[in-house]
């Protein structure tokens, strides 16, 4: 994964990074920033990219931008409607993969300032200090409560109904969770799918 924006003065550094990846063979790069993105297809014209749920794709007409500039896979916005995953994936010849399991963010698909605020550590650069997760009041008066933080997603109950798209792949969040947690979700979906 390349899968945050890329400051100026890292742009040489990530562009030798992905040429040890292409050189290695890797299936694809992850891609959040476009002008990155734009850049590598010129200097290695069969890269495979996908582009991360950070690029905040949730409409088919931004779906559609992104294969025109050679994108083979859109990892969509975890806000995505099903009306809208149904859309892109009848409408653009894209992979598409979709979010099913995990944490959900105050912000569309993680692109987040308060980390950067309150916690110092930018979520934008894959180092969100989660503070949506902490206890807030609106007052004095109030009682602390986990007001800025979502339910979690978990959409097994809902899975058939993506599989009957043919959704190319499913995302389950792992960061910041524990491999046991990791694992024991990922062999559930696993399951689900081959019961499918």
């Amino acid at each position: 994964t390349v899968n945050t924006l890329i400051k100026d003065n890292e742009f040489e550094d990530a562009v030798n990074f992905v040429r040890q990846l292409y050189l290695n063979n890797v299936d694809a790069i992850i891609v959040q920033d476009i002008g990155l993105a734009t850049y590598l297809l010129e200097v290695f014209p069969d890269i495979v990219l996908h582009a991360s749920t950070q690029m905040n794709i949730h409409t088919l007409e931004q779906a559609k931008f992104i294969k025109s500039l050679g994108f083979k896979r859109i990892i969509l916005a975890r806000e995505c409607s099903y009306e809208v995953i149904k859309a892109i994936k009848e409408n653009v010849d894209i992979e598409v993969e979709v979010f099913v399991h995990g944490a959900l963010c105050m912000s569309y698909s993680g692109n987040c300032l308060m980390s950067s605020f309150i916690g110092k550590r930018s979520g934008n650069r894959g180092k969100c200090a989660q503070p949506c997760r902490l206890l807030y009041t609106l007052d004095d008066s109030d009682k602390p409560s986990y007001l800025l933080s979502p339910k979690d997603l978990m959409t097994l109950d809902k899975l058939n109904q993506l599989l009957d798209l043919n959704i190319d792949s499913l995302k389950i969040e792992g960061r910041m969770k524990r491999s046991e947690y990791v694992g024991i979700v990922t062999q559930i979906y696993s399951n689900a799918v081959e019961c499918y």
